[in-house]
Parts: C-alpha cells; structure tokens; sequence
C-alpha cells in the first residue's frame, strides 16, 4: 500500500472539527465505512460538546410526536411516493376537526408535545380552510407545537393562493404553526428533481422557504432521501447547499436522512441498505458542521441500524411516531414505543432524554 499524507492530512482536518470542501467530502465517502463512522462520532462529540450544560455527550434525545397527514389528495404525482391519491379514488380523504382532535388527544396522553402536520398538494383547499385548521389546533392544545407543512407544500400555497411566501408564511404563524419540517427535500438536485418529482418545488423553491422562515423567526429541520437516480457527487451537493443557507440564516435544527423505500411507487430504482445510509448519515455530519442535530432514521432502517447510527454522527433517535402513513405505503413498517427508545439509547452508554423540537429537554 502506498502512503498518502494527503490522505492523513484531511483525516487530521476532520478530526479537529475543521471545514472540508466538497472534493473532500467525496474523497472521504470512499473511506472503509468503520473509519467513516468514527470521524462521524468524532464531529458529533465536537458539536455536542457545550449542549445540555456540558453533559451532550452523555446525552441522546427522542421527541414524542405524531404524523397526522391532513389529506392524501395530491396533484404532483412523485414517482417515489405510494401514498398520494387523486381527488376521485375511493381512498382520498381531508381531515376533519374532530378526527385531527382525537388524534392529539392520544399524543398528549402519551406524554407528546409536537404534531407534525404534512399532506398533499390538493389543489381546493382554500387559505382560509388552513388557517381555520390552525387556529382550532392551537386554542384546543396551546401546549402542543404544530410542525407543519413542507417547503414544497408551501409553494403550492403560493401558487394556489396568489400571494408572497412572507405572508402566507406570517399569516399561519400568527394562526399557530411553530415550524416546519424539512420533508420535500429530496436531493437539491434540479437535474434528480426533474426525474423522481418534476411537478414538485425545484432546488432553489425549496431553499427559499427556508430562508423566508428562517429570517421570520421559524425554525425548521433538513431532510434527505437518497438511494434512487442520483450520484454520490449529488448527495454532496445536497449537503453544500444544506451548509450554505444554514450559513446564511441559521434556523435548521437538525439533519434527518433516509433511504427511499421503492415498493408500491413508480420509481423503478434499486434502492440502497443499511451500509449506504451510515454512509450518507456520518458524511451528512461531518460536513453540516453548522447543524448542531443529526436525527437517526429508524422509521426505514429499523431499530437495530436505528441505534447503530447513533455511533455514526447521530445524537438523537427522532420520534417514537405514533403514526406514520406515508413510509409505511410504500412498504416499510417499523414501530417503537419510549421503552425502546430508552432502551436503545441506555444500552449504548447515553443517557435517554425525552426533548422538544427546539432540542430543549422536556422535564
């Protein structure tokens, strides 16, 4: 074997918690996945290290939330998605008050703080019909944070409701949405968008919501789904662009990854396991050095790797989902109650601490 101190120069890089380029980031992607995941463990240890009064490296969060999908009706039709359906199937739907309360009845019995509120793009649903849905949330359950509504939900607002993202962004906050979740990322690719979404918010759509929130006070989290048509240099750029409006405006809380799960959807890709998502997850660490959160993605891995990941850069283990409907149409079900995230977490050596969505620890 030829020695390369080039090579040994850019581990040392990493390994004193310094930013790394994008050929860099590739060059590391090749690493033996084991040497990979300790410099991710490394880069978590140096971002955690001042959290929770010096001790978040000892700690390792879990949220307690729900999914609740206000409608299935979607007009984008995304070939990697198995759970939108068109206004005439038998199975569409639009949630009710009553149903939407039932089901934060349950999560506020389970000790949750947070909905995460996602649906299609149905192309009826008035301005109004989701400020009302809101402003019920919030008055019945003020204890509850509504997360709700992806940057790609939001510039089908924009075009459905004829107005700027700044006030249709401000109008649901003063309703009472809290803040956004960061599906609908995909790859921040335009060229891998065109092919898996081409009715969905482009690259630039997407990082613009974020910056309209970010800048009105909201914070949000980032997402990935990788493992269909696009390149390892795609998943980098992904991340560069991550970095960069996090750079800009500073409202990302965390960086959540997942594989794409191909049954039922049109997206006839071959998607990738477990060894590719710890991969992409210790990559995503060590170059976000600006995102203070990576969440490990337990929901598509399944509670094994789910743990495993917390050694390759992740420092929380998400939600115990009380629901989840759109992963699970497309083949992947895996379910988690708080006795498995404490026991997931403790056995590792950390301790569990149940945390909001601004990674504050509830109690």
């Amino acid at each position: 074997m030829i020695y390369d101190a080039s090579l040994d120069e850019l581990l040392q890089k990493v390994w004193d918690g310094k930013r790394i380029d994008r050929p860099e980031a590739l060059r590391l992607s090749r690493l033996p996945l084991e040497e990979l995941g300790a410099l991710a463990d490394r880069r978590r240890q140096l971002a955690k290290k001042e959290a929770y009064d010096q001790r978040g490296n000892e700690i390792v969060t879990y949220n307690i939330d729900r999914n609740i999908n206000y409608t299935n009706v979607c007009n984008v039709y995304c070939k990697f998605c198995a759970f939108y359906r068109t206004e005439k199937d038998d199975d569409s739907y639009v949630i009710t008050h009553e149903e939407i309360d039932k089901k934060i009845d349950e999560t506020v019995a389970l000790g949750g703080t947070q909905i995460l509120m996602q649906g299609g793009h149905h192309p009826k649903l008035t301005m109004q019909w989701y400020l009302d849905l809101l402003s019920h949330i919030k008055s019945k359950f003020p204890q509850v944070n509504i997360h709700g509504f992806s940057p790609s939900e939001f510039i089908h607002f924009r075009e459905v409701f004829q107005l700027p993202l700044e006030e249709i962004i401000s109008q649901f906050v003063k309703a009472g949405l809290g803040s956004i979740p960061g599906g609908g990322g995909e790859i921040l690719v335009d060229r891998v968008r065109q092919r898996i979404a081409p009715l969905k918010a482009m690259s630039n759509d997407w990082l613009e919501v974020m910056d309209v929130a970010h800048r009105l006070g909201l914070n949000s989290s980032a997402t990935m789904m990788f493992g269909h048509v696009e390149t390892m240099e795609d998943r980098i750029e992904h991340l560069d662009r991550l970095r960069a409006q996090q750079d800009q405006s500073k409202g990302f809380t965390a960086f959540i990854c997942w594989t794409f799960q191909s049954e039922n959807t049109k997206l006839k890709a071959p998607t990738v396991g477990a060894h590719e998502y710890l991969r992409t997850q210790a990559l995503g660490r060590i170059y976000l050095d600006n995102f203070p959160n990576v969440q490990s993605s337990w929901v598509t891995q399944g509670l094994e790797i789910g743990q495993v990941a917390l050694k390759y850069g992740a420092n929380d283990l998400g939600s115990i989902m009380i629901e989840e409907n759109v992963v699970s149409q497309a083949g992947t079900t895996f379910c988690m109650t708080v006795a498995d995230m404490r026991r997931l977490i403790t056995d590792l050596g950390y301790e569990p601490h149940q945390r909001d969505n601004w990674y504050r620890l509830v109690n």
